[in-house]
């Protein structure tokens, strides 16, 4: 029997929050709501959640500031929730490491459908991982590149490389197919799982970020390449 998934909310309107957090109650989550930055940090600290909802506007904290700082520790799902709804906000908040975004005034289904497919997605992969394989078969090599399936562990010259939950599919996917070129839309539909819900700059953003985390020279990247007008692919 699964457990039951945690969600922080983090949201200074308490109409907001507290009709967010019934919904998602009523959908078996548990649910704990801050009404501030500082506040938010504490409960993510504590109650370690699989998923956090946050709002960009605070009375303490910049909300793009704040999901940087949490993406810095931690690969917990995170999901933006603001009246702010421009591509440059979207673009930024995805920059600063959240994994999807919603403008306000919003529909409660469509955002507990955004949720659930983020777990029906992690779950499929967990299950996947699951199977038994040879003592390699979990370790991708490309080069001075390493990727540990199970671990989540990426490595390039030895070193350490801290990705988010979907920076990390993103770049899975890629390496388990080096050398294939994939569409935008076919990595949306791969690692997002509802590419209705989400347009294809979503993938340049998150392509950039992987970039500038795993290549010497980001601008010159050896293994995350670039196939003009058709998509983007892991070279060997």
């Amino acid at each position: 029997m699964n457990a039951i998934k945690k969600i922080v909310v983090i949201e200074d309107e308490y109409d907001i929050s507290r009709i967010v957090k019934n919904y998602m109650e009523k959908h078996a989550y548990e649910v704990a709501a801050a009404a501030n930055g500082a506040d938010g940090l504490r409960m993510i600290e504590l109650l370690e959640p699989d998923y956090v909802i946050l709002d960009l506007t605070l009375p303490d904290a910049d909300g793009l500031e704040l999901c940087r700082r949490i993406r810095e520790s931690r690969e917990t799902p995170i999901l933006i929730l603001s009246a702010r709804g421009s591509d440059t906000d979207k673009v930024l908040g995805l920059g600063f490491g959240a994994d999807d975004y919603m403008t306000k005034p919003f529909s409660l289904s469509e955002l507990l459908a955004r949720i659930n497919a983020h777990f029906r997605r992690y779950d499929k992969m967990a299950a996947a991982s699951s199977f038994s394989r040879t003592p390699n078969s979990s370790i991708l090599r490309i080069g001075d590149l390493s990727i540990e399936k199970e671990t989540h562990r990426v490595c390039v010259n030895g070193r350490d490389i801290a990705l988010s939950a979907k920076e990390f599919d993103l770049l899975l996917v890629l390496a388990e197919h080096q050398n294939r070129v994939f569409s935008k839309t076919e990595l949306l539909d791969i690692v997002w799982g509802y590419d209705h819900y989400v347009d294809d700059n979503t993938v340049s953003v998150y392509v950039r970020r992987v970039r500038e985390k795993i290549e010497d020279r980001p601008s010159d990247p050896r293994y995350l390449k670039t196939v003009w007008g058709v998509g983007y692919k892991l070279c060997t």
